[in-house]
């Protein structure tokens, strides 16, 4: 038994989690890799071949990894589970007009729950994997920072685990940079990690056709909302569209209408099935309502207005904000317009590098 601890770590067969379990294992814990299987695309349709975290490739990559390293390696099949919460959420916050974030939403609520739960099955004092991203005790408190390479820091999408489930994490890839860790893949043989293509999409959608996974999980769907309206800002009616569920706020793109200007989703009345359009100024919002919170670096803000940068979605480079805790909801005064503010999508909140906390975006305005 290693005296640092036995770790589980996620290994989805990428270069990230490998090499994570890789330096977890040179530094002298005891570990065990895990492969969770989330998906089966092929039984949804889709005109992709399956890939990523899902697919046997990446599964065989990650075993091969542990078989290298004589660790064991176990595969878990959490596809109900993930189905149940991650997909049906997914589908139903588009048809309730909302945008959502099915990745945050899965490390909150599925993976780190269920990577306990093996965890403590195996014995396990630890979990990892290989976010970029970085924890540390603070003040009785587990704060999550953001990872030391900007281009690939992934706090964004992880504000709503637990304090508890952050005790119990490392993040061993926090201090070091991409091209460290090809580096190392490199250094140590693991060739065909450098030369596999990372994966972006989600991993249930890998054509990136959300509007096509959500006619073929909901077949009567397409027929309930189409002819709905096309309104601009004034309430005129300029043409009709497909159906609600299938715009986001900010799209420009394949709205096929033409208004003699550069129009943007701007709003989306779902009871109405309306989408509204407007020009680009129109987006901008310099204040939004946040549910569903989950603080890590203070307990509360309550009564506590405070200087914070706010970011509304994962490349977003965040906005200087004063946050201000009302109940069990955060109020948030950009210093200006932010531009697409989606309902449903994550705000998270930053004070220099560390992530104070964050939540669901529920509305955006003007004051």
């Amino acid at each position: 038994m290693s005296k640092l601890g036995r770790v589980l770590v996620a290994m989805s067969g990428g270069i990230d989690s490998s090499v994570a379990a890789v330096m977890l294992h040179e530094q002298g814990y005891e570990v065990v890799g895990m492969t969770m299987k989330t998906w089966d695309y092929a039984s949804a349709g889709g005109n992709k071949k399956e890939t990523g975290c899902c697919s046997l490739d990446s599964i065989n990559d990650a075993r091969n990894i542990a078989v290298s390293l004589g660790f064991p390696h176990y595969i878990i099949d959490i596809r109900e589970e993930f189905g149940d919460y991650v997909i049906n959420h997914f589908t139903d916050e588009y048809i309730a007009g909302r945008t959502p974030n099915p990745c945050v939403l899965c490390n909150t609520h599925i993976k780190w729950d269920s990577l306990l739960r093996r965890a403590d099955k195996l014995g396990c004092d630890f979990i990892a994997t290989g976010h970029y991203a970085n924890i540390r005790n603070e003040n009785n408190r587990y704060v999550i920072s953001k990872g030391l390479d900007e281009n690939k820091d992934q706090s964004y999408a992880l504000w709503g685990i637990s304090q508890e489930s952050l005790s119990r994490t490392i993040f061993p890839l926090g201090n070091l940079r991409k091209t460290q860790i090809r580096e190392m893949a490199v250094e140590r043989g693991f060739l065909e990690l450098v030369q596999k293509p990372e994966s972006y999409e989600i991993c249930f959608i890998p054509d990136n056709d959300y509007r096509g996974f959500l006619k073929r999980r909901v077949p009567e769907l397409q027929t309930e909302v189409a002819g709905g309206e096309f309104v601009l800002e004034d309430g005129t009616v300029v043409g009709k569209h497909e159906g609600y569920p299938f715009y986001t706020i900010g799209q420009r793109k394949g709205l096929g209408i033409a208004l003699g200007f550069p129009a943007y989703v701007t709003k989306i009345e779902k009871d109405k099935n309306r989408v509204i359009l407007g020009n680009y100024d129109d987006l901008a919002k310099n204040a939004m309502r946040v549910g569903k919170l989950t603080l890590s670096k203070y307990p509360d803000l309550i009564d506590k207005p405070t200087a914070s940068v706010t970011k509304v979605r994962y490349n977003d480079p965040g906005t200087e904000s004063i946050i201000t805790q009302v109940g069990d909801k955060m109020e948030v005064q950009f210093t200006r317009g932010v531009h697409a503010i989606a309902p449903g999508q994550a705000a998270v909140f930053y004070e220099g590098n560390d992530v104070i906390g964050g939540g669901w975006i529920e509305a955006s305005y003007n004051v």
